[in-house]
């Protein structure tokens, strides 16, 4: 078998006879009509005109001898098949494509379209030209990129040899269409805040840190998108927002996370938290519904209906069903030795983090759909207290054993806020790189006065649990080490 640096001299050596026949290699542009799904869809139409016809789209196969080639064009939104006759085609012509082509090159055919006496739909080619030379081969047809890295070093190819991770890919931008068009349909207008952050306010994560040149500050890349600029908008009189972009943690990899991720959060004022699962509910079942056409699903080994009733768990009875731990008034020594029995992994010894890893190992059970309610003050920073316990007015969707969201009535006491703050930075001081920096600026913002208001925010991670793939395969350029 002849080595990659062999083939590709022989693709050189192609490349110079196209050159040399007066063929540009990698023209500006080459004729095309329509894409290759509209030719499909107006073949009927153009047939019977007799009219002729361009298309183009990267080669997939070569079959046929001698007189006669049949090429498999694939333009990514469908496949047609060129037929090549010797006795149509010039003899000049005929003979460039059979010495200089090969699978992977980029080509435009003209001709008038036929069908095959297999009942295949095809162009008859009376010319081509070559629009892209592919000096190095595609995978192997049958097997594609079997190295998970190269997988991903090499997204393209993946791209190329698979046409579902395409059609995924289209799901995808369609989720977040869905999601934005429903948004904009109940009254919520779409906004851009800052993604670059004095500090990280909004949630709970070990941000990533860079230096702002001009200004000489150390700034941090947002690990929300834009809880505190949108409670801001609340302040100012803005009752509906909404925001799709990219946030970015500076934790580790799992099937659930990554570190650069798309996220949405919508802040609603003069609405609470119940409005919020309300709202919430109807989303998600309008993104099933549109984007996937059901709403029944199985996920990591759960399976679950989004029409289903969302029925409520309660944070604190659902950790003792499941644990025996009551975490309102268990010390952090008993935590730890429940954990230690269940052989689950924590990170530091506070309260709130072991909370927050004894609830992890209970979410795992349950299949949803459902609203985890009623979490305690101590994971809940940003969150109204209900009134008379220690719990606060917090949501987030369970789905397959995961948390799929998290929404509030928001926090609107500016001393209660504060005294939140001051008791976040104290972990801080103690060596929580995750526990939330304080913003006294929101504070002061606080003071001023912002109405009653619903914040919710969720990413990514529904659809790849809605597609059952692991959240880095669902990210088209995943970050990759660079090869040594």
């Amino acid at each position: 078998m002849a080595s990659l640096e062999e083939l590709r001299a022989t693709r050189i050596h192609k490349l110079d006879l196209l050159k040399k026949a007066g063929m540009d290699p990698y023209p500006v542009s080459v004729p095309r009509s329509f894409s290759l799904a509209d030719a499909r869809s107006k073949f009927i139409e153009c047939e019977a005109a007799k009219k002729e016809v361009s298309l183009t789209g990267r080669i997939m196969a070569i079959r046929g001898q001698g007189a006669i080639l049949f090429l498999v064009l694939d333009d990514g939104t469908a496949t047609f098949q060129a037929v090549i006759k010797k006795d149509v085609l010039s003899v000049e012509l005929f003979d460039l494509l059979t010495q200089a082509v090969d699978i992977g090159d980029i080509v435009s055919v003209t001709g008038t379209l036929f069908v095959t006496q297999r009942g295949e739909q095809s162009l008859l080619c009376t010319s081509w030209t070559m629009a892209a030379k592919s000096l190095l081969p595609l995978p192997e047809k049958w097997h594609g990129i079997t190295d998970p890295d190269e997988k991903f070093r090499k997204r393209y190819l993946d791209f190329i040899m698979t046409p579902e991770l395409r059609e995924m890919f289209q799901k995808k931008s369609k989720f977040w269409n869905v999601t934005r068009n429903f948004m904009l349909k109940n009254g919520f207008i779409e906004v851009e805040t800052p993604t670059l952050e004095t500090t990280t306010g909004g949630a709970e994560a070990a941000p990533f840190k860079t230096h702002h040149n001009d200004y000489d500050l150390d700034v941090y890349l947002r690990i929300s998108i834009g809880e505190l600029w949108q409670k801001r908008l609340m302040a100012g009189g803005f009752p509906k927002t909404f925001e799709i972009g990219r946030a970015y943690r500076n934790e580790g990899t799992s099937p659930e996370h990554a570190q650069e991720f798309t996220n949405m959060e919508f802040y609603w004022s003069y609405a609470n938290y119940e409005d919020g699962m309300t709202l919430v509910q109807e989303m998600y079942r309008a993104i099933a519904t549109e984007v996937f056409g059901t709403t029944k699903f199985t996920s990591r080994g759960h399976s679950f209906d989004l029409a289903d009733e969302w029925v409520r768990i309660d944070y604190c009875d659902e950790i003792i069903k499941q644990t025996g731990i009551d975490v309102r008034t268990a010390s952090e020594k008993d935590m730890m030795k429940k954990l230690d029995e269940l052989k689950v992994k924590y990170e530091g010894s506070n309260k709130e983090r072991l909370t927050d890893t004894l609830w992890k190992f209970c979410r795992k059970n349950i299949s949803g759909p459902a609203f985890l309610i009623n979490h305690p003050l101590i994971v809940a920073p940003l969150a109204k207290k209900v009134p008379g316990k220690d719990v606060v007015q917090m949501f987030q969707p369970i789905i397959a054993g995961s948390e799929m969201g998290r929404g509030y009535s928001e926090l609107n006491d500016p001393i209660d806020q504060r005294e939140r703050f001051e008791a976040q930075q104290k972990l801080i001081d103690k060596g929580d790189t995750e526990a939330m920096m304080a913003d006294w600026e929101f504070v002061e913002m606080l003071e001023h006065g912002m109405p009653p208001t619903c914040g919710y925010g969720f990413g990514e991670r529904l659809f790849a649990f809605l597609v059952d793939k692991p959240l880095r395969e669902t990210q088209m350029f995943p970050l990759m080490k660079p090869k040594i």
